[in-house]
């Protein structure tokens, strides 16, 4: 289904991904075992950490990266509502600059 998109990510312990967004995306994620840790806002300060069970919302173009602070593999559900490229890699986390 256009503007529909699922899928399933394993994430080893102390992996870290670049910071990205999801342009035009929604994204709702469930902790499906370990844990993830994102890190988003302003110069990446807003840090949010979840666990097993845990539901995470990234609005659409939030400027994030994600990592696996646990000791064993995180796997993780993901839904995203939206249109356009699914993820848009960028040099570092949004910034008061970006904002002016």
């Amino acid at each position: 289904m256009e503007g529909f998109w699922t899928g399933v990510a394993f994430t080893e312990p102390g992996i870290v991904s670049g910071w990205h967004h999801h342009g035009n995306y929604e994204t709702s994620i469930y902790v499906a075992s370990g844990r993830v840790r994102l890190e988003c806002g302003l110069d990446g300060h807003e840090i949010i950490e979840a666990s097993v069970g845990d539901f995470i919302h990234v609005p659409a173009g939030a400027i994030h990266r994600e990592s696996n602070p646990g000791d064993t593999t995180s796997s993780l559900v993901l839904l995203r509502v939206g249109t356009g490229s699914t993820t848009i890699n960028t040099v570092g986390p949004a910034s008061v600059a970006e904002d002016s």
